[in-house]
């Protein structure tokens, strides 16, 4: 790899995490797939690719087999580098105009019952802080539906418990308002008012401190969540895989279930597009269908 990919590699990083404010999974993602095709090019310049040597490098990586959502991200973001290299003027024509990701086959969400839901949190131990603090957490995510990391960067100065608001930022640094149930407010509350200072003793909190936090007093990250998710599923024997992000499916499709307005739940989601929030319509019908056909006496 010459020092010009590199230089320009490092100038697209600054771009997609500053100007575009992607997340740092998918900077990371789109960073590392980048430097697996600068490699293959080896000393090539990045100026002299053509569409042709970007559907040689397409037919090179299917050697190992990647998934179509992998193909798919990595295709997207050779797309976007040079989308980034035309803007600014590096390169006169972009050669990867023409590429197009495979297309991927729509698979239904996980999802949890209430039943289910209701094992898990009530398998959670609450007899000590770090226990609490974890149902806290769970219960929030299932009656917000918002994401493990909105939920991780939540400070004091989001939350508007008098009117059940909380306000998250997502991706994009969108803000939005979620709202909470009072079963959620009062688990919250008591983290608040007891439960926090017995995981750190802290002095009085100020309005940008984080509301969830490890035993050092730092702000309790996403793999936190998921490893307590894990530990109680496993304990239960659930046999489901269990993800923070399967909480906010199964807020979506209870919503829908219940009668909610699809641009509602798009709305509580922090979703751009509606066709994303879609799918959990998909969800509820297939329950229909599925009950129709185990109760009706003509179904099959």
């Amino acid at each position: 790899m010459n020092e010009d990919s590199k230089k320009y590699l490092q100038e697209f990083r600054l771009y997609i995490e500053v100007e575009k404010n992607f997340s740092k999974h998918t900077v990371i993602a789109y960073c590392s797939d980048l430097l697996s095709f600068l490699v293959w090019l080896d000393n090539r310049d990045i100026r002299d690719v053509n569409y042709n040597l970007i559907k040689e490098y397409l037919l090179y990586i299917q050697q190992f087999n990647y998934s179509k959502t992998t193909t798919a991200r990595k295709i997207a973001s050779l797309r976007t580098f040079y989308r980034y290299l035309y803007r600014e003027r590096v390169i006169e024509t972009n050669p990867a105009v023409g590429v197009h990701s495979p297309k991927r086959g729509k698979s239904l969400p996980e999802f949890l019952t209430e039943t289910e839901i209701e094992k898990i949190l009530n398998n959670i131990k609450i007899d000590t802080p770090a226990g609490y603090r974890n149902r806290t957490i769970l219960e929030l995510l299932y009656a917000t539906g918002m994401r493990v990391s909105e939920l991780s960067n939540l400070n004091f100065e989001n939350l508007n418990l008098d009117e059940n608001e909380i306000k998250v930022f997502g991706k994009g640094a969108k803000e939005r308002i979620v709202l909470v149930s009072d079963r959620a407010k009062k688990f919250l509350q008591t983290y608040i008012k007891t439960v926090r200072y017995l995981i750190y003793k802290s002095d009085k909190n100020k309005q940008t401190d984080p509301i969830f936090i490890n035993k050092e007093g730092y702000r309790l990250q996403t793999q936190s969540v998921r490893l307590a998710i894990k530990d109680v599923v496993g304990k239960i024997e659930l046999p489901k895989h269990v993800t923070p992000h399967v909480f906010r499916h199964s807020f979506a499709t209870k919503m829908l279930e219940k009668g909610a307005d699809l641009r509602v739940v798009q709305e509580l989601l922090g979703h751009s597009s509606i066709s994303n929030t879609q799918i959990y319509t998909h969800v509820s019908t297939e329950r229909l269908r599925q009950s129709y056909n185990v109760a009706h006496p003509r179904a099959n």
